[in-house]
């Protein structure tokens, strides 16, 4: 079976009843040629580094389902979740469970609980 699209990927899911794995990936890439106007898109906040990144959602198993386009490294994961319409799939899509991690903190409320994130640590003010 072969899964092209996102939507298809929630449906499969929903049908097999078989919880998902998503997750944001960076890929290292060459710098820009210096002409270049998007030049410093690339450069990754989270490791300093010139990347395009990608989101992959595996089932339960580890089998890689989807995997997006890539995107400048300066993306945020929750951010190409939402341009790739990760939010309206979920909520107006089948009743599916998403494990994620805390990149993707804020899809859990969207979603209508159906992205599972580790919860928001707290900081106490007397440590």
């Amino acid at each position: 079976m072969r899964l092209r699209t996102l939507a298809e990927v929630v449906d499969h899911l929903g049908a097999s009843g078989a919880t998902g794995i998503i997750d944001g990936t960076e890929i290292r890439v060459r710098r820009p040629a210096v002409g270049r106007k998007d030049r410093d898109k690339f450069i990754s906040g989270k490791s300093k580094q010139n990347a395009v990144k990608t989101m992959v959602v595996t089932d339960e198993d580890g089998r890689v389902l989807f995997c997006s386009p890539t995107k400048p490294g300066s993306c945020a994961d929750i951010t190409q979740a939402r341009q790739l319409g990760l939010v309206g799939l979920l909520a107006d899509g089948p009743a599916v469970e998403i494990l994620a991690d805390a990149g993707y903190q804020g899809l859990g409320a969207q979603t209508g609980g159906r992205v599972v994130t580790p919860p928001h640590r707290k900081f106490k003010k007397n440590a």
